[in-house]
Order: structure tokens, then C-alpha cells, then sequence
């Protein structure tokens, strides 16, 4: 199956259609680079209205089948989501390459904070920033 038809599988059993404009954007997700922003695929599908790109990102999002990736600088990016799972990233302040990891002892925490803070804690989003293994080497040698 292609990476198009399931997620075209994945929007029909969340009840959404693959409207052409939404054809249109995730096509240009599938054909672009690992991490996009909205305005990287706007510059891409220029014919496609700005609102319909971020009402079609934030379903793609909403089905779980892109994830958020907030980036050192505070910027928002997306990407393809690698992990079917729960998961976090580990992003490299060198390159800005992504890397998903599923390890995660937040559970114990946030059951200490809702008991603390009397909140129903629904969910939580964790990026780690740090340097990939090619960009430390590239800063050693500096």
C-alpha cells in the first residue's frame, strides 16, 4: 500500500475524506524533506490556500499521522510520524535532524503532578535537544 493510500485508510477510519486540496498537501508532505513547516509547503503548492494547508496539516496531526517538532529556536515544524507509538525527539542543535525514542518514565511524575495540582493530566510532549554523533565529531575537530 502507499504511503498515500494509507493515509487515505487512516483519514476514512477517523471520518474524513481526501479532498483534492488534501490530496494536494499530502502529497507535497510525502514528496518534501523529513521535517516541513507550513510555509515550506506553501512554497511548494502555491495554488493551495494558506488556511486549507494548516486546517490540513492540523487533521494530519489530529489522526496521528504527522507529529509536532517544536525546535530549539521555538520554531514549530511537522513530520511524518516514523513511530506508531507514543514517542518523543531527540533533535540535534547542530544539523536539526529528528530522531524519534520511545523510553519515556513521565508516567510516575505525572501522576505525583495530578495528585499534586488536582489536574487531569491527558498527555504530555517531550523534545530533548542535544548534538548527533556527526555533529559532535564536526565540532571536535573545529
Amino acid at each position: 500500500m502507499s504511503n498515500e493510500r494509507a493515509i487515505e485508510s487512516v483519514l476514512a477510519a477517523n471520518g474524513h475524506r481526501l479532498t483534492p486540496s488534501r490530496r494536494t498537501v499530502v502529497a507535497a508532505v510525502l514528496a518534501g524533506d523529513d521535517l516541513f513547516s507550513v510555509a515550506d509547503l506553501r512554497q511548494r503548492i502555491p495554488r493551495v490556500g494558506r488556511a486549507t494547508v494548516f486546517r490540513a496539516v492540523k487533521l494530519l496531526v489530529d489522526c496521528e499521522l504527522v507529529c509536532r517538532v517544536r525546535l530549539e529556536d521555538g520554531s514549530l515544524r511537522y513530520r511524518l510520524r516514523a513511530a506508531a507509538d507514543h514517542h518523543h525527539h531527540l533533535v540535534c542543535t547542530g544539523c536539526g535532524s529528528v530522531e524519534d525514542f520511545s523510553e519515556c518514565d513521565l508516567d510516575a511524575m505525572s501522576k505525583t503532578l495530578a495528585g499534586r495540582t488536582h489536574y487531569e493530566i491527558q498527555a504530555h510532549r517531550l523534545e530533548i535537544y542535544g548534538l548527533c554523533p556527526e555533529c559532535r565529531v564536526a565540532s571536535t575537530a573545529r
